[in-house]
């Protein structure tokens, strides 16, 4: 297997925890006190991230609730909606993405925690070299991640796409596909680990947190992951305004602490990787 380290870009996207009355004491948003964050987040690693620094944050004076979420779609409408206070599941182009798409996300980053690396999976291949001539390679429906795993494959050598396209590639900018690889992009980025342990396609790309919740260890049973100079941090996000409030900076502090950085080394053995401070 090629290590994480040669292999491209990085990925992103999980559930929701919930950071309560971000925007101040008299907010309606989140649990309604001024001392509690509430914050969505994805299972994992996310919300065991949060887990993690609970006490930490405790003893800076605050409570911090976590709601966890199974998709992509739900952590943003329930921040839009003022039910959480903040949520940590995404990188900025998805948020980007989704801004642009509902202009009633009226969100901001509070800052970068983590990167997960995409990986590329297969039954049957050990390499992506050995990919046959139209190999059938599944990726998620999510648009956003489309320019990532596109840009990832391209520096493979896989594939070639317009001049000027990275994260905003779609398959429809691919100009050269010498083996003639076929993608299928209508599968949910939570389903994708199912697809793989099905037999389905030749070459899966998986987004880090679901395949660490379906029991897959990237380091090991990827056959390429992304490289860790990419550009997806999973960012803290809030509404637009909350992004400075005093319990979103201390949440921050204590995720980037040099003692969270080496657990989440330690915990996922370099499979998510702290974003230097």
């Amino acid at each position: 297997m090629k290590s994480w380290k040669t292999v491209l870009g990085l990925t992103a996207a999980s559930a929701l925890t919930i950071l309560a009355a971000c925007g101040g004491g008299d907010s309606e948003s989140g649990s309604g006190d001024d001392k509690t964050l509430v914050v969505g987040a994805s299972n994992v690693p996310h919300a065991e991230i949060l887990e993690h620094v609970q006490d930490e944050y405790e003893e800076k004076g605050y409570t911090l609730e976590i709601k966890k979420f199974q998709d992509y779609v739900l952590p943003n409408k329930t921040l839009a909606d003022g039910e959480l206070d903040a949520n940590y599941f995404q990188h900025e182009p998805y948020l980007e993405s989704q801004m642009a798409e509902n202009k009633d996300y009226k969100f901001a980053s509070a800052g970068g925690v983590h990167i997960e690396p995409i990986g590329v999976y297969s039954k049957d291949y050990a390499s992506l070299d050995e990919l046959p001539e139209g190999a059938e390679i599944i990726m998620s429906s999510s648009v956003a991640d489309h320019g990532r795993i596109l840009t990832m494959l391209q520096s493979e050598g896989l594939l070639t796409l317009a001049d000027g396209k990275t994260t905003d590639a779609t398959v429809s900018d691919i100009v050269d596909n010498p083996k003639n690889l076929e993608f299928k992009t209508d599968v949910e980025a939570a389903l994708l680990p199912q697809a793989f342990n099905n037999g389905e396609g030749d070459a899966v790309l998986i987004n880090t947190n679901y395949a660490i919740d379906a029991g897959l260890n990237p380091l090991e049973d990827a056959i390429a992951l992304e490289g860790e100079d990419s550009p997806y941090v999973n960012l803290i996000v809030t509404r637009e305004g909350d992004e400075d409030d005093e319990r979103v900076k201390a949440l921050l502090e204590v995720l980037t602490s040099e003692e969270t950085q080496q657990w989440i080394l330690d915990e996922y053995k370099g499979a998510v990787v702290p974003v230097k401070q």
